[in-house]
């Protein structure tokens, strides 16, 4: 018994420590997929917005890009929770965007590109 209770110590000392903190080397590696649309440097194009500093932007609010209705609509502000949940599920995070990614079903992976977008400037 004191074995199994050690054990579940030293997990949840692993699992709070900084190792276990996002990875946004890993995140910049899963980025290359949205890199098609938002650019290898996530600075845009012409089918999807600039990602740099799009943590604590508001949804669809830069003038350079034609966003669709819905994301016009929303009055999401991009927070780490936001971005998120945007990564795993654009479709349900802002229903009826023209976001072609159907989500990173990983949530670790969710949170490690969340981690690299927050590296753009």
């Amino acid at each position: 018994m004191r074995w199994v209770w050690l054990s579940s110590l030293a997990a949840a000392a692993l699992a709070a420590s900084p190792a276990a903190a996002a990875d946004a080397q890993h995140g910049k590696q899963l980025f290359q997929a949205c890199a098609a649309c938002h650019g290898p440097a996530g600075k845009g194009g012409p089918l999807a917005p600039s990602l740099v500093g799009v943590v604590g932007r508001k949804a669809g609010s830069l003038d350079d890009f034609r966003y669709s209705p819905a994301m016009k609509r929303g009055a999401i502000v991009w927070d780490e929770a936001t971005v998120r949940a945007d990564v795993a599920n654009p479709q349900g995070e802002v229903k009826g965007n023209r976001m072609a990614f159907s989500g990173a079903r990983n949530p670790r992976d969710a949170e490690d590109i969340v981690a690299h977008l927050k590296t753009l400037k």
